[in-house]
């Protein structure tokens, strides 16, 4: 069993290695990996995209994520269990855990574990990661019960994030910006199918927002400094400039609209 750790939290403070300690006197043998503590302050999309991406490349267990801007207001704490991969999720009902049980076969059963007897007490109102999350999911990465962890919930009443859809206009297809990375890389929402239905392929020139990019396999397929279209790791669509920064280039922030339209000749 393996305990993954995602957060909003940063590194320049105690939170981390506070929730750290917490997992490590509960589950002190039970690995911690630490997939990321630089999700955008307060980002849950992004925080669900990055938890999305990354589970398929960890090993099976419990993977606890807190970004958690409605700390201590009435919003659920959970516990989820996916449908498939033998995988628990932990943290906050706000959509943050919705995208990496879908890609796990959808959530097949949910506790809420906001007054769970694993917590840890007093319970403080701004840092459930310490108090709620963090005991809780070191208690089921040790082999404590799910069921014995919260209240049952009925998964069809769990928050779900809503991502936006591509849709077709005239010849071209109009995407959106999911996700900004450090590089400047603009992550879409188009994914290999509707690439292709809308004749974006390998070698193709495509106006990205009327500036010209070619679809290639790599950022070192075209020049530096030119403008260029990939498939990323997830398997999605996304815009790169080589060697700079496409949403820099193109003035892009999340969600804004994204038309691509494939060029005549290319």
């Amino acid at each position: 069993m393996i305990l993954t750790f995602l957060s909003d939290y940063g590194t320049s403070d105690e939170f981390v290695g506070v929730c750290h300690g917490v997992m490590r006197r509960i589950a002190p043998d039970v690995p911690i990996v630490d997939v990321t503590h630089g999700v955008p302050r307060f980002g849950v999309r992004e925080g669900a995209l990055t938890l999305r991406n990354a589970l398929p490349y960890m090993p099976a267990g419990v993977h606890v994520a807190v970004v958690d801007p409605q700390v201590g207001t009435e919003r659920r704490a959970l516990a989820v269990r996916c449908a498939e991969g033998d995988r628990i999720l932990v943290g906050p009902d706000n959509g943050l855990l919705s995208l990496a049980w879908e890609r796990f076969g959808g959530a097949a059963e949910a506790v809420d574990i906001s007054r769970s007897p694993h917590r840890l007490e007093p319970l403080s109102a701004t840092f459930h990661g310490r108090d709620v999350f963090a005991p809780v999911a070191a208690a089921l990465a040790a082999g404590a019960e799910l069921r014995d962890a919260g209240e049952p919930l009925d998964t069809g009443e769990l928050a779900v994030l809503e991502l936006p859809t591509p849709r077709r206009q005239g010849t071209g297809l109009i995407a959106h910006a999911l996700a900004i990375d450090g590089f400047g890389n603009v992550a879409l929402n188009v994914g290999h199918a509707d690439a292709l239905e809308a004749g974006i392929r390998m070698g193709n020139r495509v106006a990205v927002n009327g500036v010209e990019a070619v679809v290639v396999q790599t950022f070192a397929d075209v020049e530096s400094g030119q403008l260029l279209l990939y498939e990323d790791a997830w398997q999605a669509l996304a815009l790169a400039v080589n060697r700079g920064d496409a949403a820099a280039r193109l003035g892009l922030e999340r969600d804004a609209e994204v038309m691509l339209e494939p060029l005549a000749g290319g």
